[in-house]
């Protein structure tokens, strides 16, 4: 088999990861696994880009309440779409701390309301509570609740690697029954979208190990949230996705879920959806939290924002 491209500062980073000590993730207490994910904001990824408004809200759930975050560029805006943001972390870890950065820059760069979510975890709540709790809030940002400040007149949604799968599942949940504004663009990074199939692809073999994510923690993923993987809520590869506004779809070259991005993207068109497909060459998955470890990320979100606004442009002159 060719070797694959590796960028030099992604080797670095891998050569650091790989030899150094300690037990795996998946073999850590889990709120230990947690920490250590907060922590590595701290070490790998960019500084927050300064705001007009870092604000933390409560979003009534089907289970309580469910934390956000609201972001904004600016103190008020005339009425536009808002941006829902869901994080990775195999729905298992992750939360408004740890991907607080990327959200920062995106409401940055385009001058949108960025709205996080902190959707519960499992093994403490398994599926479908993530989607449940996505949806919920999808729907009550398309109110435009007083709480935001903000005439919200259409969706856009976006979210990285278990982020990524929960927003192709909530843009098929408002697709089905539709909120009370549309979605008009969606942005799935290198998103888990079909837990079966995904896992007998070429990538997953070649890069299941030594490239950060590894094929044993995501294997400790798939038994904590407990999915059932024929669901469309579980595996939005299963549903039927004609109709679905336009995507941007991002993957990572040295990503074990590569492929399944790649099928996904595949899937959109033959469905007819407009899509844009990436790829970022030579770099690992969760490269959005990793911008300072592989400085050469910056240039990848950058390209993705670019192509995400006019995704969001065309969705807005279909609305």
């Amino acid at each position: 088999m060719t070797e694959p491209f590796v960028r030099p500062d992604v080797r670095a980073f891998l050569d650091f990861l790989n030899n150094a000590p300690g037990p795996k993730l998946s073999q850590i207490p889990i709120g230990e696994a947690r920490a250590m994910m907060r922590t590595q904001r701290a070490l790998a990824d960019a500084e927050p880009t300064p705001l007009a408004v870092v604000r933390d809200l409560a979003v009534p759930g089907p289970a309580g309440d469910v934390p956000i975050r609201f972001y904004d560029a600016r103190e008020q805006r005339q009425a536009g779409p808002a941006l829902i943001y869901f994080h990775g972390g195999g729905f298992v870890l992750g939360d408004l701390d740890s991907h607080h950065p990327i959200c920062t820059e995106i409401a940055d760069v385009l001058d949108m309301p960025v709205i996080a979510v902190d959707y519960r975890l499992a093994p403490e709540h398994p599926w479908p509570a993530a989607p449940d709790d996505c949806e919920a809030v999808a729907r009550w940002v398309a109110q435009s609740p007083d709480a935001l400040g903000r005439q919200v007149d259409a969706l856009v949604l976006a979210g990285d690697s278990a982020g990524g799968a929960l927003t192709a599942i909530t843009t098929l949940a408002l697709h089905k029954n539709a909120a009370a504004v549309p979605v008009i663009a969606q942005w799935p990074l290198y998103p888990v979208v079909d837990m079966d199939e995904g896992r007998n692809t070429a990538s997953y073999r070649q890069f299941g190990e030594g490239y950060l994510l590894n094929a044993e923690s995501m294997a400790w993923f798939d038994r904590s949230y407990a999915a059932d993987t024929q669901s469309w809520r579980a595996a939005p590869m299963k549903a039927d996705l004609s109709g679905l506004p336009p995507t941007l779809v991002t993957t990572a070259g040295l990503d074990p879920l590569r492929d399944q991005g790649r099928l996904y993207a595949a899937a959109l068109v033959a469905a007819g959806v407009e899509t844009i497909y990436q790829e970022a060459a030579g770099i690992v998955h969760g490269f959005v939290n990793l911008r300072k470890a592989v400085p050469s990320a910056a240039r990848d979100i950058a390209d993705g924002l670019a192509a995400f606004r006019l995704l969001i442009e065309r969705g807005r002159m279909r609305k």
